[in-house]
């Protein structure tokens, strides 16, 4: 457990003990298992908890912190555990021990509460540094609209009263950066129009331009590093599922299926059989591999309506996906290179802070023992080769691959994950893939699914909250707005227009017959990088007068110095 998640937990109990002393006969249920966003409890103080309760518990919780006391570890039997909470009253703490299979359980005593947990816990109390209560909402017992209703009590712990007032700002900065307000007030994008339905995605025609220029830029870098580009159909009969093993592992995800003259057909919801499929579209030979075939796929999955969340979850989205088919000496090479490329791509989009994670073998997996030791060592090597700093997630692959997962952290020091390089052991066999080896002899391909940025969807609402709508101008929706001083500018505007576009920008000259003040706040509304101003002046010498979003005045430039001053952004 991380310090910060220590803290958490640490104060949760605090906030527990507080519950148990102001509220007697109070029901204490159970915490998050991840405390890296704070701590709650699921309680039941016998009526609803106000906002009032919410400061006396607080003042409550920060008395037990000043005491200093002790986090007290203890070792019960089932049995003596059962008797000692049969002795407080706590009825969900007799449930969760039934839960338990070992014969001993670890408790922890802090004040007068008492908890089944495995810890760790700081020395003290006093430790937790700062603390603060968030609010409270109604949550089921054990997550079941038919069992008791309790109050979800939840707060956030640090060890430092600047953390936590850093913790605040970045809270109150991520609300403004929040990409389901910028996206429609910068027409970037429209979602969940009740004729389309509830997450599936417009792309307006702003936020377009930004999708053009992103997918342009990974096309023409997938090409440079040695990917062919394949397009594969939104729908396929149920067969083919079957067959990748998706029909039986990820039902619950995908869409109902139709029927055409009688044939079942299902929505996508990944693109990796098509790429199999293209692999196997005739015989291979050792000499042919590596493939590595890319795809803008747009899959569908059936996400639940309570967990869709604007462009960061939905249920149609496109994925940069690609699917490797090499030999298994070609295997560090080929991991060398999509390492190297994940990063090359999340350094041009801004990103350079990183977390990385090794997932390795669980308990139940397909394939050989040996493929997978091999396989999980070259990953670990890739992943040192190219100086990332990582950590090992024993028993978190997927049953069928060992993988990395690449989680960029962005300026409000979020992790989003994004890039992820898996290894396939069970696809290659469900389709039999095959390639004749050096040998003349049938031999099974190694199989990679790679993903650079996941889906496009999400990396825009990432990219938006990372520059609160202000892009970067390559990516900048309109790079460029021209303003006029007077209506009888307006002709040299749009020459001028014309020439910035076919010099490859985003350019824009509005229609309206404002002020220039008003103008200029509209452009900057929109976030627009360069504003040209264009007046008597300007037309004469034959340029413009450019100034910054933020409102730098860059001063007068002409047409082949505003050309090359865009080239240089």
């Amino acid at each position: 457990m991380h310090a910060h998640d220590t803290i958490c937990h640490s104060a949760e109990h605090v906030l527990a003990a507080a519950i148990i002393k102001l509220y007697p006969g109070a029901q204490i249920t159970m915490g998050p298992k991840d405390h890296s966003d704070g701590f709650y409890y699921d309680v039941d103080i016998g009526r609803p908890v106000t906002p009032e309760d919410l400061g006396v518990i607080e003042a409550e919780m920060a008395t037990i912190i000043k005491s200093k006391t002790p986090f007290e570890k203890s070792e019960l039997t089932k049995s003596e555990a059962a008797q000692l909470f049969k002795k407080l009253g706590q009825k969900y703490k007799l449930e969760i021990l039934d839960w338990i299979p070992e014969p001993t359980v670890t408790i922890y005593k802090n004040g007068d509460f008492i908890d089944l947990c495995r810890g760790p816990h700081l020395p003290d109390t006093s430790k937790i540094g700062a603390f603060k209560l968030l609010g409270v909402s109604g949550s089921y017992w054990r997550a079941d609209k038919n069992r008791e209703m309790l109050q979800r009590i939840s707060g956030v712990a640090f060890g430092s009263q600047k953390e936590l007032e850093d913790y605040f700002y970045k809270i109150e900065e991520a609300k403004k950066r929040d990409h389901r307000k910028l996206g429609p007030q910068l027409d970037l994008f429209s979602i969940s129009d009740p004729l389309i339905g509830p997450g599936l995605v417009t792309w307006l025609p702003k936020g377009a331009r930004v999708r053009v220029a992103i997918e342009d830029y990974l096309r023409d870098m997938h090409f440079k590093h040695g990917y062919e580009m394949v397009f594969s159909p939104h729908i396929a009969k149920s067969d083919l599922w079957k067959t990748s093993g998706h029909w039986e592992f990820y039902r619950d995800s995908m869409f109902s299926p139709m029927d055409v003259d009688g044939q079942e057909y299902v929505l996508k919801p990944m693109n990796c059989p098509f790429h199999i499929l293209a692999y196997q579209n005739k015989p291979r030979s050792y000499r042919e591999l590596p493939f590595r075939y890319a795809e803008f796929g747009t899959v569908y999955r059936y996400e639940l309506a309570g967990v869709m969340h604007g462009l960061m979850r939905v249920r149609g989205f496109t994925q940069d996906d690609a699917h490797l088919f090499c030999r298994w000496d070609q295997i560090d090479e080929e991991l060398d290179r999509v390492i190297g490329f994940v990063i090359t791509i999340l350094n041009q989009f801004g990103f350079s802070k990183f977390e990385v994670n090794l997932s390795t073998r669980p308990d139940k997996y397909v394939g050989e023992l040996a493929e997978w030791n091999k396989a999980e060592a070259s990953l670990k090597r890739a992943i040192e080769r190219h100086n990332l700093t990582y950590q090992v997630d024993e028993g978190g692959g997927a049953f069928y691959g060992p993988k990395i997962d690449i989680k960029l952290r962005d300026c409000l020091d979020r992790l989003w994950q994004c890039s992820t390089v898996q290894l396939d052991f069970n696809n290659p066999e469900r389709f039999h893939l095959t390639f004749v080896n050096s040998e003349g002899q049938q031999e099974q391909p190694v199989m990679i699914h790679r993903a650079l940025l996941g889906s496009l969807e999400r990396f825009m609402g990432i990219l938006i909250e990372e520059h609160a709508g202000a892009l970067p101008f390559w990516l900048a929706p309109e790079q460029v707005r021209i303003l006029t001083i007077a209506d009888r500018h307006l002709d040299y505007a749009r020459k001028l227009e014309q020439t910035l576009i076919q010099a490859g920008f985003r350019v824009h000259v509005p229609a309206g017959s404002d002020k220039l003040g008003a103008k200029i706040r509209d452009a900057q509304m929109a976030k627009a990088p360069l504003m040209l101003v264009i007046g008597d002046k300007e037309i004469e010498q034959q340029g413009a007068t450019v100034r910054t979003r933020s409102g730098e005045d860059l001063g007068f430039m002409s047409e082949s110095a505003l050309i090359a001053h865009c080239k240089t952004l």
